[in-house]
This record gives structure tokens, sequence and C-alpha cells, in this order.
């Protein structure tokens, strides 16, 4: 999205929800799939990159030299916004060494395990409940989180006692 100095930002920030599609859309990961197709092609076919990895819009590329990544950078910046009419998130654009951890797709994935990203974790504990248990746990199926899925699983029953006793009564149970 182009500068336009004449907008007021409050005009700016509605351009920008115009744009895209919902997050949690159904159709948005399929859309966000196929439209970066070509995203994948480029990067595995014309920059021969080995290590790629894309889920929607979130993707990494593993490599040892710093100097290659620092360059692609640039390179699927360029493609992005001239074919794709996108621009990488500025703030989300982060080289790391693969000791460190990688933050991608709500896990932090290190070189031999992965666990869940805290935020997330903490989100998931919070709205955990009977209807969407299996789904958090699922989740964590993925992961280091042996007390964590105890720890949901305790939460979700407490939620389930919680809601469903309160629907009683005082002294009717």
């Amino acid at each position: 999205m182009g500068n336009h100095p004449e907008l007021s930002e409050r005009e700016r920030e509605r351009e920008r929800e115009r744009r895209g599609l919902p997050i949690g859309n159904l159709t948005s990961q399929l859309f966000a799939n196929i439209y970066l197709h070509e995203l994948d092609c480029f990067a595995k076919h014309r920059l021969k990159v080995k290590f790629y990895l894309r889920y929607c819009d979130d993707f990494i590329i593993l490599s040892n030299d710093r100097s290659k990544l620092v360059k692609l950078i640039s390179i699927i910046a360029e493609f992005l916004r001239h074919h794709l009419k996108l621009e990488l998130h500025p703030e989300k654009v982060v080289i790391r060494k693969l000791k460190q951890d990688i933050d991608f797709l709500g896990y932090v994935v290190l070189p031999h395990h992965k666990t869940l990203r805290t935020k997330t974790k903490n989100r998931m504990l919070k709205k955990i409940n009977q209807k969407n248990s299996s789904s958090y746990l699922g989740l964590l199926k993925h992961c280091c989180g042996y007390k964590l899925r105890r720890d949901c699983i305790i939460r979700a029953i407490y939620n389930f006692l919680k809601e469903n006793f309160r629907a009683y009564p005082k002294g009717k149970l």
C-alpha cells in the first residue's frame, strides 16, 4: 500500500482494514495457500531455496549462510510487492541461529523439541471449555506439552462444572 500523505491516519487504517481476508475465516487459509503458491514456486524453483517452509502467510527459510538470507529478504520482498501486491511485515522478518528458538505457527521450535508459545498457552488456558477442548488437546499433540495437556483437561473439567452447576439454583442439586 503506497503512502498517501493526504490521507489521515484514521483513513489509512480504514483502507488497511478493507484489504485482506478476516483471520479465522476458513476461506482465508485456502485463499492464502492458493495465492501464495507463486511464492512457493519462486522460492523453490527460481531461487533454489532448499529449506523453505510455508503455512498460509507464514514462512521460514533455513540456511547456514547469513548473507544469503539477508539477500533473500530483499529479493522475496520485491517479488511479493511486484507480483502479488503484498508486503513483508517489517517487525516479523527475523534472522536467527538454529540453536535459538524459532517462533512459528503458535509454537516455539528448537532443534530437538517444540513447545507451545506462551501467548498461545495463556489464551488457550483462558478459553478452554468442553466444546473446544479436543481442538486444544490436538494442538498440544504436536509439541512437548504433557503438563499443559493435564492442565487443559483439569481446566476444561473445572469450566464445565462451573458452567453447569451455576445453572442450578442454590440448594436444588
